[in-house]
């Protein structure tokens, strides 16, 4: 089991950096560093000429190869420990989201593609960042029911922080693809002059209101963060748990920073790279908490929450319950 652990956190921190570098692709404008040649670059996977903008845009797409190689491992460990494995064992757990994983950075190829044949189209940037996002995030189960981040340690249920924690994932998820548009729409970014309010609107229509909504979205979520990580404290939750929603409050505050700083210096590159790897870290911290609290009840698969409706039987909340 500590293989597989080793194995899942590998792949996560490589699909961390694998967002963060595409985040650096965007904003230094080399989508198309290599043209509309894919998955070769001019004809070569290792082209003669350099350019700034090419390196880049090649190394993102290196990155991408060491990425399924080491999910397409991770799947094959998870699939072998699962067939020895008895009832109960932690490695049957982690086969389904390795393997879910595994095939996520495939349809994550596919739509690096689709950004270069459409010649970097918003809506296609930013499904390509969505589904690099859910890639992410069953990186982290597989890494959880691994052992990873305390997911290994037991303890009581936390049926409550497990109801927070699907609250915050979906805000969280909404903040990222509302964030990605703000950054892809053309005048998205710019139209609202000041933080945390407008001082002044330079656009109007739908750039001025994706970016307002993704400002208020995001609040609503650093909001239920914070009061998830006092209830978790209060109820006295699990170590784990709480050190996850914890991080996840330090991350959106430190990401609230750094939006700030952004707005007021007029969107510098260093710091757009930046507000891209928090709200990654953010998600990692959301998705864990909700990992380790579904783990405490004994059962619940937080795969499920990805197509499971929070109304349906198996995640509705009994009466009287509430964050």
């Amino acid at each position: 089991m500590r293989a597989l652990r080793r194995t899942a956190i590998v792949a996560l921190v490589l699909a961390f950096l694998q967002i963060v570098l595409g985040a650096v692709v965007r904003i230094t404008g080399s989508g198309m560093g290599c043209g509309d040649h894919w998955p070769d670059c001019y004809g070569s996977y290792t082209p003669a000429h350099s350019g700034s903008g090419l390196l880049i845009e090649i190394s993102h797409r290196y990155g991408a190869v060491a990425l399924l190689i080491a999910t397409t491992l991770l799947a094959i460990m998870a699939v072998r420990q699962a067939r020895r494995a008895t009832g109960g064992n932690e490695a049957g757990a982690v086969r389904k989201p390795a393997l879910v994983a595994a095939g996520l950075v495939i349809v994550a190829a596919l739509f690096g593609m689709l950004t270069v044949k459409y010649s970097l189209h918003p809506l296609v940037v930013v499904a390509h960042l969505a589904i690099a996002m859910l890639l992410v995030a069953f990186l982290v189960v597989a890494a959880v029911r691994a052992g990873a981040f305390g997911g290994g340690l037991a303890g009581p249920e936390t049926a409550r922080s497990f109801r927070a924690a699907r609250v915050a994932v979906a805000l969280t998820f909404l903040v990222l693809v509302l964030g990605a548009l703000t950054a892809n729409i053309p005048g998205a970014s710019a139209t609202c002059q000041g933080f945390p309010w407008c001082r002044g609107a330079t656009g109007s229509g739908t750039p001025y209101s994706v970016h307002i909504t993704h400002r208020i979205v995001a609040f609503l979520l650093l909001g239920h963060l914070i009061g998830a990580a006092f209830a978790a404290r209060k109820r006295g939750e699990p170590a784990p748990v709480r050190r996850a929603a914890w991080i996840a409050v330090g991350a959106i505050v430190a990401q609230v920073f750094v939006a700030a700083a952004m707005v007021e210096m007029h969107l510098p590159a260093a710091l757009r790279s930046l507000h891209q790897a928090t709200g990654t870290v953010v998600w990692i911290a959301v998705v864990a908490l909700m990992a380790l609290s579904a783990r405490r009840q004994g059962g619940v698969d937080p795969t499920e929450i990805v197509r499971e409706s929070p109304s349906r039987a198996e995640f509705a909340t009994p009466e009287g319950i509430s964050t």
